[in-house]
This record gives C-alpha cells, sequence and structure tokens, in this order.
C-alpha cells in the first residue's frame, strides 16, 4: 500500500510539473477576472452554455467512450497514403483579392477587403500538449510560418489545443496585430508576451467595430474550454464577421442547439458558413456538431454556402478518417447547399458561387 500511495505521489508531482510549463497558458486573474465575473455567461465559477450540456449524451459511459478511442480497432482512423494538398503562394496573393485558404482541421487563412485573417492556427504538426501523441497526416504540414504575411486579424474560438497551439502563436506574435478572442483567453496571449493592447475579448452576443467597414460579432457556440486542470474559465465563441462585402460565420466548435437559428435571425444570412465536422461521436454530440447537424445549422444560418471543416488533419474521435466528407456529402444530395470542400492549400474564391471542388477523399484508403 505504501508503495502504491508513493507511485501515486509521484505521478502527481510530475503532472503537475509539467503542467508548469508556458504551454499550459494562464488562466484569468485581475481585472480580466472581475470582467469575467459579470458576464450573464458566467455562473458557479464557470461559463455556461445556452442549453443544458451533458458532457456524454444519454446512454454513453466513460468506459465506453475509452475503450472506442483505445482500444478498439480502428483500421481507417488515419489515412495511409499522403493527403493530397496544393501549395499557394500566400505571400504574394493580390490584395484586392477574396480568397480563402485551408491548412486542414480549423485552421485556414482569409484575405478580403484588403484585410489578411488568420482562424485557430495549429502549425506544429501536434494537437496536444503532450509531444508526438495527437500528431497530424501525412502531407498536411506543407505550409509554415514563414509563408504567411502580417495578420490583420487572429481569430481564436476556443482555447482548446488543436485551435489554440502554443508554438505556432509564440512564432505569430511579430507578425500579428490584432487577437480576437471570447473572454478570458486574452489572459494566455498576455502571458505568452503579446502586447496587451492587441487583444480583443468580448463577451456572446457583444460586437467591436475593427476597421473600414469590419466588424466581428461574438455569437454562442455549445462547447467547453480549457488548457490545464481548470475548466470554462475561457469563453468558447462562434462570428460573424461582417466585411464591407460580404459577411462570414467562423463556427468554432460547436454542438447543434438554438444559436444556430437565433444567429440566422438576427443577421439575415450568411454568405459562408464555416462549420465543424469532424472528431464526432454520438457520445460527445451535444458538443460537436454531427454530419446530419451541420446541415441543420447550415439551414439554420440561411447560409449561401458551407465549408466543413475540422476534419483531415488529427484524428481525435473514433470514426474513419474521411467520414465526415463522406456522409456529408451524401446528406447535401438532399439540401443541395452548395459546399466548400478544397484539399489543403487550394485556393476557395470568396465571391465565386459556382466554383467546383473535386472530392480528393474518394479513392483514399
Amino acid at each position: 500500500m505504501l508503495t502504491l500511495v508513493i507511485i501515486i505521489a509521484v505521478i502527481l508531482v510530475a503532472t503537475l510539473g509539467y503542467m508548469q510549463q508556458a504551454k499550459f497558458g494562464k488562466s484569468p486573474s485581475g481585472t480580466r477576472l472581475e470582467r469575467i465575473k459579470k458576464s450573464p455567461n458566467f455562473n458557479d465559477g464557470k461559463f455556461q452554455n445556452l442549453s443544458h450540456t451533458p458532457t456524454l449524451a444519454e446512454g454513453h459511459n466513460w468506459f465506453k467512450v475509452l475503450y472506442e478511442t483505445y482500444i478498439k480497432n480502428k483500421p481507417r482512423q488515419y489515412p495511409t497514403h499522403n493527403i493530397p494538398s496544393v501549395k499557394t503562394d500566400i505571400l504574394n496573393l493580390p490584395i484586392d483579392s477574396a480568397v480563402l485558404v485551408w491548412f486542414g482541421h480549423s485552421s485556414y487563412f482569409i484575405q478580403i477587403d484588403g484585410k489578411r485573417i488568420l482562424v485557430d492556427p495549429v502549425f506544429s504538426g501536434n494537437a496536444s500538449p503532450i509531444p508526438g501523441t495527437t500528431k497530424s497526416f501525412r502531407g498536411t504540414d506543407i505550409y509554415t510560418l514563414a509563408d504567411l504575411p502580417v495578420i490583420d486579424y487572429l481569430f481564436i474560438s476556443h482555447d482548446h489545443y488543436d485551435h489554440m497551439d502554443y508554438d505556432t502563436l509564440i512564432a505569430l506574435k511579430d507578425k500579428t496585430k490584432n487577437v480576437i478572442c471570447g473572454l478570458g483567453v486574452g489572459s494566455h496571449f498576455e502571458y505568452w508576451g503579446y502586447d496587451n493592447s492587441k487583444i480583443i475579448e468580448r463577451d456572446w452576443n457583444e460586437y467591436v467595430a475593427l476597421d473600414n467597414g469590419f466588424t466581428a460579432f461574438f455569437e454562442p457556440a455549445r462547447h467547453f474550454s480549457g488548457r490545464g486542470l481548470s475548466t470554462n474559465n475561457t469563453l468558447w465563441t462562434s462570428y460573424v464577421l461582417q466585411t464591407p462585402s460580404m459577411k462570414i460565420y467562423i463556427g468554432g466548435d460547436s454542438g447543434y442547439d438554438k444559436h444556430y437559428s437565433d444567429i440566422g435571425k438576427k443577421h439575415n444570412s450568411i454568405d459562408l458558413a464555416i462549420l465543424d465536422n469532424g472528431q464526432y461521436n454520438e457520445a460527445w454530440k451535444y458538443i460537436h456538431n454531427l454530419p446530419k447537424d451541420v446541415m441543420k445549422a447550415a439551414q439554420d444560418l440561411n447560409a449561401k454556402r458551407i465549408f466543413p471543416v475540422h476534419s483531415s488533419k488529427f484524428a481525435l474521435a473514433s470514426h474513419d478518417w474521411d467520414e465526415p466528407l463522406v456522409k456529408l456529402s451524401e446528406l447535401n444530395k438532399s439540401f443541395n447547399i452548395p459546399m466548400v470542400t478544397p484539399m489543403i492549400g487550394e485556393i476557395v474564391y470568396l465571391k465565386d458561387n459556382t466554383q467546383i471542388f473535386t472530392q480528393w477523399w474518394l479513392g483514399m484508403n
């Protein structure tokens, strides 16, 4: 018994010591924490979703989830071949072009109306604080930060590691003019050396006028947050980015809920809805969209086009690596909403609703 206690104590001390590293960020404190406490979305010491949101859906348990995640054989969870990609020269894109370039998972670059925007960048090849544990698929890391220009607005949907990568953000510090994030997330950036005057934090249903006809609306999502032992002490959020010529929904991570229809009514219509479609499971359907939820969300948002993300780079769930795109493409035969499905690096022309994309994932193992 004494030996077991010693082993457990050593493991706990080692874990706590490891978690003192800068990559885990810093919890909100001081005036930032006081601002958080005034939020209508912060109760009982944590941010809360608009609807009751259990971690696991009814009929599921952690034993089953752990078995499916770590023990069950999943022969197609990872692709056996390189993910196809295209290397676009982002540095030399004409400043007046309206384009999007996807880097896999939920990371993408937008250039529109003279501004350069980056969303949830992960360029380290790993979506976990433990090196080598959640590695990117082969062929997905063709871009480096040297391929990016100076970023006018860096949008962060929430502080999970597959959306907010420490190594990437440290390297981006001198290339980033402004950071846009939910309440509390700025604490990490300030801790990592970002000038606090560049950090713009807001609550759900608030907005900030940026520059030259750009407005960022902070909208709800149904998810959670946390980088260390504390959870839900920073706000996960979606955005509606209003530019002089377009309205883009930046969905981040979310399960399906009434917030989609509320956002659709508030903003009338969305030119491009970027929605998470991947790393899902029926067990956590309340915090990640299932493919059928993506289609319902697109309808609720009155979306003219949809761009499904959160797939094709990391295996964070037990489904086949290509299942999200296969299922969504099949479902869309009934909805017939123009769908944006580029290869990594392929240029998406934001104002061309007729652009055709190949189903690049077909025929791959």
